[in-house]
């Protein structure tokens, strides 16, 4: 039994050590709110301004003809800032189809799901002008965003936006090609109702 008293004052002892350290102290820090005053600064504001010069991580975006679209005049590019080869094609297809597609359609026609659903009639990505522009103007819209379609620059990473207008590219070519666009070899075979031969990674010649 007084084994059994002694192994209870323990516990409490244990508990009663425990329990002073769950005192309120961190949950009533001292902290701002976002905006609060402060009487420590001069300003009157808890909010430090940025040191000068400071950049965000992976905002720093130095490279402006790949990050704006624009070239030192501040005019759209008429040009791609690295090379388009069907990896690239393809992965901008996959792209395509998963943000553009849903408005514009798989056919970039602009008849699109949301479209068919009651959605605003989309832009075609085939009208003259559109063909005519230059990729750095479609960049610009994919990133800011142009009328009711949204900016996409927090869903689509920087390279990916290039992909996909070399597929709006490929695309818009489509739809004007003719037999004398498909290489020999490959047409060869098309006639012959054979399968094309598989698409090397070589680089892909994209008009404006």
């Amino acid at each position: 039994m007084n084994r059994t008293i002694a192994t209870s004052v323990v516990l409490l002892a244990l508990v009663s050590v425990t329990a002073a350290g769950c005192r309120q102290d961190m949950h009533d820090a001292p902290r701002y709110d976002p905006l609060e005053k402060s009487d420590l600064f001069l300003n009157g504001s808890s909010a430090r301004p940025l040191v000068e010069g400071t950049v965000a991580r992976s905002q720093l975006n130095d490279d402006t003809f790949l990050h704006t679209g624009k070239g030192p005049d501040g005019k759209p590019v008429a040009a791609f800032p690295f090379a388009i080869t069907h990896t690239e094609l393809n992965r901008g297809q996959e792209r395509f189809n998963v943000y553009c597609a849903p408005c514009h359609a798989r056919t970039g026609e602009g008849n699109g799901m949301v479209v068919q659903r009651g959605f605003r009639q989309a832009q075609s990505l085939h009208i003259d002008r559109l063909k005519a522009a230059p990729v750095g103007y479609i960049y610009d819209v994919i990133t800011n965003g142009f009328g009711v379609m949204p900016d996409y620059r927090d869903q689509i990473p920087v390279e990916d936006r290039w992909k996909i207008i070399a597929y709006v590219r490929a695309l818009q070519l489509s739809h004007q090609a003719t037999t004398a666009d498909v290489p020999a070899d490959m047409l060869e075979q098309l006639l012959r109702g054979g399968q094309a031969p598989a698409a090397t990674d070589a680089p892909v010649e994209i008009h404006r």
